[in-house]
């Protein structure tokens, strides 16, 4: 009989990988390890995270039976092993590509993607959403969260474990521990968590499950007398019960989460609790690659890059980010109340630079945004200046406590935008297109949308240290545009740039370098068109609402969501204009591509502003 195959290709899955023998499962391990490697230093994407889980992917499409059993990951960029295992593999190729697979799951894609992920902590509470509908619907299936530690930071797994451990579900939260999210895990809870991983006294999973089962049978009533004394042999071998205990869950662990039998003994001794459990794995973020291993932050999400050197093929030298994080540090120099708070984002968003020289002002509060914005309303109360740098997608998650917590009293700090815009490839989860739109609902506060770096450092002293009540900054992913503004570092309420047309276009941000290039191409076809350049885009103008009322046609682009858009505030003023923003949620796509989809590129602008030119102002 001739070698079986068990390679990708080859396989009808997930069906197939309960055949596989325990030396295969290692080397379709190795195999999956090589195609992750190779795929995103071509596509970009997260690496460490799905390096490092591997093995514990195999096991539990071992052990589980998807998609009757629901897999929930968290943050979800780690479920790359998962799209390979569940008949993805022919298309892993376009993952993070415009019309191909999503680096996020997407229950669109796959019937075996249960729930949509892109934030981390809300795995505990989803899992029990679907767990307890299956039980009310008489479905003996499992529902299995997958947790990251980084998670363990966020505020709402504790609000979904505190009402897990009471059901009568059967959940399993596997909890993968491999010290890092984005950031250095930090607070209390990290290092309660790390003294969990080191407990040698602690029940390993392995020996103990092997040592009853062999002196037990595993059917019936002795299976069920098996599990009870692996929960007592756990409780006695510990000094004390841990955190999960004490909230209603078995818990089983920690399980070296690169060995795949030991894994699906813990996984399948977890199933036969049918209740509440957590299973802990101990990973190696970027296990299997060395440059990952050795510096998993920066493979956590990466461009390109060379394999066998592990260098990107790109290294910007610079980009808004950074721009911001070192205007904030001299800032902070000469000004002794500016703080930088950051929500496990400090390479992210360029704030290694504050945390370095002033680590007594600097506070990563991990994957907390909620927790960050109402920290910033103590310190503003008591008279500091509180810097908040978080990605605009990030954002959303404060905004009860950007009213209640600093609206409402009044308080000052400052809000630095990062990622506003389309940010691309890791698609609609992503998206830095609502924080216009939701903020400009808040009293009080103001907007800035710099075009440049110049404008951006002083859109940022202003915002410091002359307003008075909330300021966002707002700014894209990347380094700016090779048009440059003409700002001379002076923030001003708006830029208008007359050549003598009858027709205004109006934009901010990084969009103003397209509606420039824009003209450029009209110029060609002999036609002109001035532009106005908003940078503090809220609260409205006055004057520049003047301004427009004087053309004959106004056309308004922006890169946010179209309904509360800065475009539909000046036209619910009576203002005649032709307004291009972006609808409904973004997929993800090179950033360029999305934004020429969107009728945003400088070619789709030109086209729209010269197509009315043609019709004599009839539209």
């Amino acid at each position: 009989m001739g070698k079986r195959r068990f390679y990708l290709k080859d396989m009808k899955l997930p069906e197939d990988i309960d055949t596989l023998s325990a030396e295969e499962c290692e080397k379709l391990a190795a195999q999956i390890r090589k195609l992750l490697i190779k795929t995103v230093s071509k596509n970009g994407g997260h690496l460490a995270s799905n390096l490092g889980t591997v093995e514990l992917t195999i096991a539990l499409h071992r052990v589980f039976d998807s998609p009757r059993d629901k897999m929930i990951w968290d943050v979800g960029h780690q479920s790359y092993t998962h799209k390979l295992l569940t008949g993805r593999a022919d298309r892993f190729c376009t993952i993070r590509k415009e019309n191909g697979l999503s680096g996020f799951p997407r229950p669109d894609e796959s019937e075996h993607d249960a729930f949509i992920s892109g934030h981390a902590s809300t795995s505990v509470s989803a899992a029990l959403g679907i767990a307890t509908a299956m039980t009310l619907k008489n479905e003996p299936y499992y529902t299995v969260a997958v947790v990251g530690d980084g998670a363990f930071t966020g505020g709402e797994i504790f609000e979904g474990l505190n009402n897990a451990g009471k059901s009568k579900t059967n959940l399993i939260i596997v909890f993968n521990y491999n010290q890092m999210s984005i950031s250095k895990n930090v607070g209390a809870l990290a290092k309660y968590l790390s003294t969990l991983r080191t407990k040698e006294s602690y029940l390993k999973t392995k020996s103990a499950v092997e040592s009853m089962l062999d002196k037990t049978p595993v059917l019936g009533k002795p299976a069920k007398k098996v599990i009870r004394s692996s929960k007592n042999a756990l409780k006695d071998m510990l000094l004390h019960s841990t955190l999960f205990e004490d909230l209603g869950f078995e818990f089983v662990g920690p399980i070296d989460g690169h060995n795949i039998e030991e894994l699906e003994e813990g996984l399948t001794a977890a199933k036969q609790f049918n209740s509440p459990t957590i299973v802990m794995v101990n990973t190696v973020k970027g296990h299997g690659y060395q440059p990952a291993e050795d510096n998993p932050g920066e493979f956590h999400g990466i461009g390109s890059f060379e394999i066998s050197t592990g260098n990107p093929d790109v290294v910007p030298l610079d980009s808004y980010s950074t721009v911001f994080g070192k205007k904030l540090l001299d800032l902070a120099f000469a000004d002794s109340r500016i703080c930088a708070v950051t929500a496990a984002m400090k390479y992210g968003t360029g704030l290694q630079y504050f945390s370095k020289a002033l680590p007594d002002r600097f506070f990563d509060v991990g994957i907390a945004e909620e927790h960050a914005a109402t920290f910033c309303g103590g310190l503003a109360s008591q008279g500091m200046i509180p810097v908040f740098a978080v990605y605009s997608t990030f954002l959303q998650r404060s905004y009860d406590q950007i009213i209640h917590d600093l609206a409402i009293m009044g308080l000052h700090m400052v809000i630095g935008v990062d990622r506003a815009g389309i940010v691309g490839e890791d698609g609609e989860t992503h998206q830095g297109i609502f924080d216009v739109p939701f903020l400009t609902t808040v009293p009080n506060i103001k907007i800035y949308s710099p075009s440049d770096y110049a404008e951006l450092e002083a859109c940022l002293e202003k915002a410091a240290l002359s307003d008075e009540h909330i300021s966002a900054v707002r700014y894209p992913r990347g380094r700016q545009a090779e048009i440059a503004a003409d700002t001379d570092g002076v923030c001003t309420s708006f830029r208008l740039y007359e050549n003598g047309s009858d027709t205004l276009a109006v934009t901010y941000g990084r969009l103003y370098a397209n509606v420039s290039k824009a003209r450029d191409i009209l110029v060609q076809k002999g036609m002109d068109t001035d532009i106005l350049k908003l940078v503090e885009i809220f609260p409205l103008s006055d004057e520049a609402e003047s301004i427009m009322r004087r053309y004959k046609k106004v056309f308004f682009f922006e890169e946010c969501y179209e309904y509360g858009s800065i475009g539909e505030k000046y036209a619910a003023r009576g203002i005649n204009m032709e307004r291009t923003a972006l609808k409904g949620f973004i997929t993800h796509g090179e950033p360029d591509s999305l934004l020429d989809s969107a009728g945003l590129s400088p070619e789709k602008i030109a086209e729209k502003i010269y197509s009315w030119d043609m019709t004599n102002g009839k539209t």
